[in-house]
């Protein structure tokens, strides 16, 4: 009867709003990510990034990430590392801390987000001479 009148799914919005932290926290989540979800846990990365999994939801929308708070409204895809990243696209079904065959050398670099439009992206310098020499009038 409760299923006929609806009441499953007031239930549920009300868990998922206890889930992100109340009103306040409901109302910051729709500001910050456009919707409100619950989810397990799955993991964090080191940049504070959690990812959740709810298989209530369609398959390739069970997945997703919350971005660190710091970062505010400024987050990209860039900012997810390349194990959590798979994880994510279905690549594998196993978090990378669950993982015993993701390698782990000490040449691996820390993964990095895409500066590009910022003062920390990467500019090539040439060092050849260019074709074309800017005219300087005469004096």
């Amino acid at each position: 009867m409760a299923k006929f009148l609806g009441l499953d799914k007031i239930a549920r919005f009300f868990r998922i709003v206890k889930h992100n932290g109340g009103i306040r926290g409901s109302l910051r989540a729709i500001y910050m990510r456009d919707e409100l979800k619950a989810g397990d846990l799955i993991g964090e990365d080191k940049f504070g990034n959690r990812y959740y999994q709810n298989n209530m939801f369609f398959y390739g929308r069970n997945r997703w990430v919350e971005y660190n708070d710091s970062v505010g409204l400024n987050y990209d895809a860039s900012q997810v590392p390349a194990e959590w990243y798979g994880w994510l696209h279905y690549k594998t079904d196993l978090p990378p801390h669950q993982d015993p065959s993701r390698p782990k050398y000490k040449w691996m670099m820390d993964h990095t987000e895409n500066f590009s439009g910022t003062n920390k992206a990467y500019m090539p310098y040439s060092t050849t001479r260019p074709k074309i020499e800017a005219w300087k009038p005469p004096k």
